[in-house]
């Protein structure tokens, strides 16, 4: 098959970035693949793109200082909204204007693909909107359904049937999409992301260290962690918070951190390219967030062995997690849980170890990115066969 994935940015370091190059690779050892680019910020792309795979970028983005001088008409466009995309999606990612609208339009109707795969609510309506019927088109999702502002929500319901498909990354999703739209059950279908191959280093698990990862932004709910682990820091001291991450709420964090005393302790440590490096020095992985799509960084610490504590919140962590086995799940939004929950693997080094055991053993069976790849395949191939058993009744 020849595959065309679909993003909005390319260039940038988002997860929903990192993990579609990743499947991407994977589909590229047996497939065609292609990576489609709405827009392009910079000269290069923050990861490389995987070997066998084609990049195609359809704008540079406005505001770029390099990017080639634009015609009367390209300019125009670019101040005109998407007449699909909704207005909260268009103000979430830059992306999305007349001009990338027309552009995707004609990079589709010219496309040689069998499969076109999108990757936000934005593009999977455009999808469906404008993609021949030639065009296998299915749909990915990296935030839950519930997740999606109204006006998304709106469209979803009325345009995604369109697709042939939508790949979701938990089943509480599946279920959520099965019931929200008039689907038939093989129209949806759970694909987790796969961690990247190689090999990863393996943490000692006797650092006194708790590691955090994901953009500084307000669902990750960083200043419920930092108060958190002002209860390790009191009983534990030499126990120390870094946090990885880019986003425009550095500066308010940073002040949480003073206010609360942790200037010692805590550590914003900004992107970095080698997570699982990072990750490895940790002895364990904290996660606040408000809500996750999937929480890829869970199964990256898992990969080098070290257990989380994450609040119970949806929709990833408690498909992610076995409570007990490799790490703990603490009631949702409850900070004095999380709290207990770090405490209890900072003092008991024989649990934590074990924990971390069994996060190396759930990841090496339950994230390779082969199998997963392959179920990729199966789910595309089974869609098409679907598509023609469906023209067939109808005669087409």
């Amino acid at each position: 098959m020849k595959i065309s994935i679909v993003l909005a940015n390319a260039y940038g370091m988002g997860g929903t970035i990192r993990t579609v190059f990743n499947l991407a690779s994977g589909l590229a050892e047996r497939h065609d693949v292609e990576i489609v680019s709405l827009i392009q910020h910079r000269k290069a792309p923050f990861f490389a793109v995987p070997e066998g795979v084609t990049l195609t970028t359809l704008a540079p983005s406005r505001g770029w200082a390099a990017r080639p001088r634009q015609s009367l008409l390209a300019r125009w466009r670019e101040c005109r909204p998407s007449t699909v995309v909704p207005t909260s999606e268009a103000k979430r990612n830059g992306a999305f204007s007349g001009r990338t609208e027309h552009a995707l339009r004609r990079c589709l109707r010219s496309s040689d693909a069998d499969v076109v795969i999108g990757t936000r609510p934005g593009i999977n309506l455009l999808l469906a909107k404008w993609a021949p019927k030639r065009i296998l088109t299915i749909g990915q999702e990296h935030v839950h359904l519930g997740g999606h502002k109204k006006d998304v929500r709106a469209a979803v319901k009325r345009l995604y049937p369109e697709l042939d498909g939508l790949a979701v990354l938990t089943e509480t999703d599946r279920a959520a999409y099965r019931e929200f739209l008039p689907v038939d059950d093989d129209w949806t279908a759970t694909m987790p992301n796969a961690l990247p191959p190689g090999n990863y280093p393996r943490s000692t698990l006797e650092n006194p260290i708790i590691v955090a990862a994901g953009r500084l932004s307000k669902i990750k709910q960083y200043p419920k962690l930092l108060r958190a682990f002002a209860a390790v820091a009191e009983e534990h001291p030499e126990w120390r918070l870094r946090i990885y991450g880019g986003g425009h709420t550095k500066d308010s964090l940073l002040d949480v951190v003073h206010r609360l005393g942790l200037a010692n302790h805590v550590a914003v440590m900004g992107r970095t390219k080698d997570l699982a490096g990072e990750l490895a020095k940790a002895s364990i992985l904290a996660v606040s967030s408000r809500a996750e799509g999937f929480g890829m960084t869970i199964i990256e610490g898992f990969a080098v062995g070290i257990p989380a504590v994450s609040f119970d919140c949806p929709h990833g962590p408690r498909e992610i997690i076995t409570h007990g086995r490799d790490g703990l799940l603490v009631p949702h939004q409850d900070v004095d849980a999380l709290a207990d929950g770090l405490l209890r693997l900072v003092e008991n080094p024989e649990e934590r170890a074990a924990m971390g055991a069994a996060a190396v053993a759930a990841a090496a069976e339950r994230y390779q990115l082969q199998p997963i790849v392959r179920r990729w395949e199966e789910y595309l191939t089974a869609r098409l066969a679907a598509r023609r058993t469906a023209r067939l009744e109808v005669g087409t």
